[in-house]
This record gives C-alpha cells, sequence and structure tokens, in this order.
C-alpha cells in the first residue's frame, strides 16, 4: 500500500511537472483592438485587457464590441486616465471580477466615486512593483513613467451632467511573463530622456508605441525612441488611426525606423502576433 501511493504521489507529481512544463512552452499572443488597448494571453493562459477603450472605439471590430463575448479577463490595466483608455474597463472589472492597475491616485477616484470597489481598484504606483496571480507568479507588473496628462471624466447621475476628476500622472507598463518576455506597452507619452533608462534597466523584448503624434510621439519621434533608447527585439505601433488628430501612420513609422535592427509588426485592428 505504502508503495503504492508512494507511486501515485510520484506519478501526480510528473503530471504537475508535465503540465507547468507544457503552459511555460505555449506562445504569447496580443489582439490588437484598436488605439491602445490590446488583449494579452500569457504563455500559461492568462488574459491581461490594456487599455480597453472597445465599444465606442471606432477601429474596433465589430465581432469584439460585445464585451460579454470578448473571453475571460483576468487582469485589467489602465495607463491613464482618459476616456480612449478607460472607457471600459469598469465594465469589464464587474463582469469578470477582475482587478484594474491603473495610477494610483486614479484608482482612489474610481473608488471614492463608487466606481469601482475597492477591491477592483488596489493601488500601485510609478516604479511599483506587483505579481498579480498567484498561481502564475512569474508574471510582474511594474509601472513606469510617461510623458502626458491623465484626467478622469464622470458622469453625475445626480446632475447628468460631466465632472472631471484627479487622474493621477499617466504610466507605462512593464509586463514581465512567465517565459521571461518583457512586453512594454508605453501608454500615451511624448519622448523623455528616462527612455533610455528604461531600455537599459528593463530591457523590453517588444515595445508597444504610440505613434499617432498630436497627442503623443509621431513617427519620427517614435522611430528615434525605438532605434536609440529603448532597442527592442520587436516593435508594434499604435494609438493612430482613431482620431483625425493622430495622422502617424505605420507606413511613416517603418520609414523612419530605416534599417533598424527591430522587427516591426505593423497590426490592423482585429489581429494578432504570436511570440
Amino acid at each position: 500500500m505504502r508503495l503504492f501511493a508512494a507511486r501515485l504521489t510520484a506519478c501526480m507529481a510528473l503530471l504537475l511537472a508535465t503540465t507547468a512544463a507544457f503552459a511555460q512552452a505555449g506562445k504569447t499572443e496580443l489582439l490588437w483592438l484598436g488605439q491602445a488597448a490590446f488583449r494579452l494571453t500569457t504563455p500559461s493562459g492568462k488574459v491581461i485587457m490594456i487599455d480597453p477603450w472597445i465599444r465606442t472605439n471606432p477601429t474596433t471590430p465589430a465581432e469584439y464590441k460585445d464585451l460579454e463575448k470578448l473571453g475571460k479577463v483576468d487582469l485589467i490595466l489602465v495607463t491613464h486616465g482618459h476616456f480612449d483608455h478607460i472607457a471600459d474597463a469598469p465594465a469589464l472589472a464587474m463582469l469578470h471580477k477582475a482587478r484594474v492597475f491603473s495610477p494610483g491616485d486614479l484608482n482612489q477616484t474610481l473608488t471614492v466615486l463608487k466606481v469601482l470597489p475597492p477591491e477592483l481598484a488596489p493601488r500601485m504606483n510609478k516604479s511599483g512593483s506587483v505579481t498579480p496571480f498567484a498561481d502564475a507568479p512569474k508574471i510582474k507588473i511594474t509601472a513606469v513613467r510617461a510623458e502626458h496628462s491623465s484626467a478622469y471624466v464622470w458622469r453625475n447621475p445626480a446632475s447628468n451632467a460631466d465632472e472631471v476628476h484627479v487622474g493621477g500622472e499617466p504610466v507605462g507598463f512593464i509586463i514581465e511573463l512567465e517565459d521571461g518576455q518583457k512586453i512594454y506597452h508605453m501608454g500615451d507619452t511624448g519622448l523623455f530622456g528616462d527612455m533610455k533608462f528604461i531600455g537599459e534597466y528593463y530591457k523590453p523584448d517588444v515595445v508597444l508605441i504610440p505613434i499617432g503624434g498630436n497627442f503623443t510621439m509621431d513617427p519620427v519621434d517614435a522611430a528615434y525612441a525605438t532605434k536609440e533608447w529603448l532597442k527592442p527585439r520587436t516593435v508594434i505601433p499604435m494609438h493612430y488611426g482613431a482620431n483625425p488628430l493622430t495622422k502617424g501612420t505605420a507606413a511613416q513609422f517603418q520609414q523612419a525606423l530605416g534599417s533598424a535592427p527591430v522587427k516591426l509588426i505593423p497590426l490592423k485592428p482585429g489581429e494578432k502576433a504570436e511570440f
């Protein structure tokens, strides 16, 4: 009996190890939903929504606009309080009971206004890191600087009037995955010298970079940041095409990159990249 139990224990350990190894062998998938919205599926199957502006986003394909049909969501990241980044975060959070990580003062605004309950709006700030999944402890989220602004516009149900509330300071996110890959979602940002520090210290493998101009870097700025400071293996342009003021294009970005040793993946909304 003891021998049987020992063999059963050994078999279970082997099964768990095999399952873990299989999960680690999985690929990372990035689905671009337009503007700065991405659905990230990690090698072990965790689903992270980033800057989810979906239902009223003119570039989001129709098949993704129904939040209930979008699939499971385990975690939500919001870089700042502007509508085109946070619009659908509260609804997704309540639908899936998924926590939202955003600038700490923005989350405090969301809880004070009762947009989200405190348990779904934990606070963090720039340079802070969290490991949000007990069953996937290698996934780590770090908030880093972004050069932009942030405010949260809330429709007061009592007056039916819009109010502007504190949105905290904008951030970008370094997302370290189970397999060690690092994805840097830059949020909305202009050029700033500490991008060089972020590139040297965090060493992102994949950078999701705004190129639209007017509110953020344009293609030339974004190419400079990519070539001179960040130096990732792969770069994916975002935050263009949804607003007539964001006129930068992926073709202009590619031209500005020139012969830089970086793989450019110019996704269209609804397209996926795998790593």
